[in-house]
């Protein structure tokens, strides 16, 4: 059997306040020392997970932008991904829609139902919303399949819903942001695929876990054999009906660090 670790980022992996890691440096060396794969679930950007794996010291595979597309680096520990297509240093299997299908919806529909979306945002305004520096802000501009974006009326969030769907388009809700994303993409629908794709290259069973934090990680969460809920900035835990479901007693790094030192 072979276990595949799948974790958010914002909040989960990487503190909600100062985007820290460094709680995690012992579960980090443990994951390395016996070759686990450690999958990025995220909705940030490429870019922006490419300089969080140097930051970490990493080359692992990714998903991206709420499950538009997963990224493995070739050559990984030696094994055979050519049956999925190549792009640049990765193979890659694509799931979300275009960006530029999705932003035709958003600026038609962005002054009648009031979003504001990061396409629009300045770098001081994306800096002062997402608390990340303006080399990060730029970074996270940079998409390829999803728009983030805040909501002037939350009321108008089921009419919108309702409208999303007639363009193949659906609306997830992270830690700070709504998101635009293709209403065949998820971050479970992008586990399950990224299980077949491990399986067939390990040929062995796959024993997955997951970390998340916020509502947008609940479809990841329910389609793994390990679930683990980190507590939230707020002190809280996500709400959801996950069986045997795991909560930490921390906070960001520190909650997953101790999770993955608990159940690796």
């Amino acid at each position: 059997m072979k276990t595949l670790i799948f974790t958010d980022l914002d909040g989960t992996f990487l503190n909600h306040k100062d985007y820290s890691f460094d709680d995690s440096k012992e579960a980090l060396l443990k994951i390395s020392k016996e070759k686990i794969p450690l999958i990025f679930t995220t909705s940030k950007t490429k870019v922006e997970v490419e300089l969080l794996q140097k930051k970490v010291g990493i080359n692992e595979p990714f998903i991206i932008e709420n499950g538009a597309a997963i990224f493995i680096p070739k050559k990984y520990q030696g094994l055979d991904f050519s049956f999925l297509k190549e792009f640049d240093a990765y193979y890659v299997l694509q799931l979300g829609l275009s960006y530029e299908n999705i932003l035709d919806f958003y600026n038609k529909y962005k002054k009648e139902f009031g979003m504001f979306g990061f396409s629009d945002m300045t770098l001081p305004e994306l800096v002062k919303y997402t608390g990340l520096s303006i080399d990060d802000a730029k970074l996270s501009k940079q998409r390829d399949f999803t728009e983030p974006f805040l909501l002037k009326d939350d009321s108008s969030l089921k009419q919108l819903q309702t409208l999303a769907h007639k363009y193949n388009i659906k609306i997830t809700k992270g830690g700070r942001f709504y998101h635009l994303i293709g209403v065949f993409q998820d971050k479970g629908e992008a586990i399950k695929k990224t299980k077949m794709i491990f399986k067939k290259v390990f040929n062995k069973r796959i024993n997955s876990i997951a970390l998340g934090d916020g509502e947008n990680d609940i479809t990841m969460l329910e389609n793994v054999n390990t679930a683990i809920i980190i507590k939230n900035y707020e002190d809280e835990y996500l709400d959801c009906n996950i069986k045997d479901i795991q909560k930490s007693t921390y906070q960001g790094s520190k909650g997953w660090n101790e999770m993955v030192l608990k159940n690796v």
